[in-house]
């Protein structure tokens, strides 16, 4: 089994729920990256993802695009995020590493040298937010020919068809957007996100991640009721960014921050809360 796989199956056999974090590699510094991961693990990180800095981010808010500047500003490549997860293997070979970004990077350095590339390093899967389904095809193949999984994203507005040609695609986990917008919007509907997990599960056995929208521990229980695993990215970047000045506070920081949501993820989920 591949490090996604088991830990989705350890969680369900345990009743638990994936807690996944995102941060932006290289921000506010690429020295940093890896301590801030090794925080996150701390916190009760179960996946962790590692979003790849792009001068274009569409599908992110201004904070993840805040982030992406700051991490551009100091170089943050490609090929230097993937060096950070091989760093981070180096004293973690358990917690799987998902890249999220976008495909021009990959093709400026080509799919099957990325794909090798990370591979090596010890990256697990890879979230291409601008590969379409009809793309899909041509990419995931090339990915999971090097041991990556192919995760793709599920929007509220997605139809059954659209659910089952991106199931048939993917492996590792699915990532619901809750909302219809960017990272770090504001309102999320449980009851509606709850309905749309039921439609996504009548056409796949693999696990969905939920996120957009989760902002503390509250909401992070929330959707841990319904979902197989909660992502959370735009309140940990603020933090970062809060914190930019000041980033040997970081790590205890984020450490506590995520450790809040995973008491309450644990708690909102334990067998007593939920008969």
């Amino acid at each position: 089994m591949k490090r996604i796989e088991t830990v989705f199956a350890a969680l369900k056999a345990r009743g638990r729920k994936a807690l996944i974090p995102y941060i932006t590699a290289g921000d506010p510094h690429p020295d940093h990256t890896v301590g801030l991961m090794h925080a996150l693990v701390a916190g009760g990180a179960d996946i962790i993802e590692l979003g790849v800095p792009f001068s274009d981010p569409m599908a992110d808010g201004p904070t993840i695009q805040l982030a992406c500047e700051r991490a551009l500003v100091h170089g943050t490549s490609l090929w230097q995020v993937v060096d950070m997860v091989a760093e981070f293997r180096r004293s973690d070979a358990r917690t799987p590493v998902v890249l999220m970004g976008y495909l021009n990077p990959i093709e400026a350095r080509g799919l099957e040298a990325f794909a090798a590339y990370a591979q090596k390093a010890g990256v697990d899967g890879v979230l291409i937010v601008d590969v379409s389904v009809e793309e899909a095809p041509e990419i995931a193949p090339r990915l999971r020919a090097h041991g990556l999984d192919c995760i793709f994203l599920l929007a509220p507005t997605s139809s059954a068809a659209r659910i089952g040609a991106i199931a048939h695609e993917a492996s590792g986990y699915l990532y619901y957007v809750s909302l219809k917008g960017v990272t770090g919007a504001a309102t999320l509907d449980v009851a509606s996100v709850a309905a749309k997990l039921d439609q996504i599960r009548a056409q796949t056995a693999l696990p969905v991640a939920v996120g957009f929208g989760i902002r503390d521990a509250a909401s992070a229980a929330q959707v841990a009721r319904i979902a197989d695993g909660v992502v959370v990215g735009s309140a940990l970047v603020a933090q970062i960014q809060k914190h930019q000045n000041e980033p040997q506070k970081l790590p205890d920081l984020l450490t506590r921050q995520l450790g809040e949501m995973r008491a309450a993820i644990d708690f909102a989920t334990s067998p007593v809360m939920t008969r």
